[in-house]
């Protein structure tokens, strides 16, 4: 279930989520073991017996962290799996699952248990959602949630095909779909966002929805982004 991605930075592909009108997504998580040997755990995938035991073969599990407010329909059963990790939400979150006792909420700079490790920005001004974008150092990873997509060409059928292919949700690399790109009402915050994340030397760039990149990460950030810093 998990492959190794790099340095300390493990992936595993979840089953698939039905989110409206019938769109169908595929599921990616990915654990990083931090320098103390604790492990953060990015967008928890569905929990099985399996799973649980390679991860605890890792290390101990002490970061829940859902990275934007779309990517929440695990991680109480993993709270509940664990429930002396910590459990980080990203803006918005909170008020859409009061069920849920979060113990804090990701900023726009590292949370102090992995900075130095993890860098994180939020991807201010769009209206669907706040998306923490992150960068693993040790493994030059960036790590995008929602805001980077590909599915494949054969993904979906009938009309849903069709909104697909106009979303950018199926192109020949990674893209940022249609939709998210219309929600950002406020372009000079996303640029500044932005900014930051170009200023990673990555490497590598993973994808919770999507084929990930290893290899010219940077660059490939550049082209995908191309849109809003013109």
């Amino acid at each position: 279930m998990l492959k190794e991605f790099g340095p300390e930075i493990w992936t595993a592909d979840g089953t698939n989520v039905v989110a409206a009108l019938g769109f169908r997504y595929p599921t990616r998580m990915a654990v990083i073991r931090l320098a103390d040997g604790d492990l953060f755990i990015w967008s928890p995938t569905a929990l099985s017996d399996g799973l649980r035991a390679e991860v605890d073969s890792l290390g101990k599990v002490r970061h829940l962290v859902a990275p934007n407010s779309l990517h929440h329909v695990f991680i109480a059963d993993w709270k509940r799996a664990y429930p002396n990790a910590y459990l980080h939400a990203p803006p918005g979150l909170r008020a859409k699952r009061k069920d849920i006792d979060f113990d804090d909420e990701l900023a726009n700079s590292p949370a102090p248990y992995w900075a130095g490790e993890i860098d994180q920005v939020l991807m201010l001004g769009n209206v669907i959602t706040t998306e923490v974008v992150f960068f693993h150092a040790k493994s030059c990873t960036v790590l995008f949630a929602d805001l980077l997509q590909q599915l494949p060409a054969n993904w979906y059928s009938g009309w849903r095909a069709l909104v697909a292919k106009w979303d950018l949700m199926i192109a020949p690399e990674p893209s940022v779909p249609r939709k998210f790109r219309l929600a950002f009402t406020s372009r000079g915050a996303a640029r500044a966002s932005l900014e930051h994340i170009l200023s990673w030397p990555a490497e590598k760039v993973l994808m919770a929805h999507g084929t990930p990149v290893s290899e010219n990460g940077q660059a490939f950030l550049s082209r995908a982004f191309r849109w809003l810093s013109a």
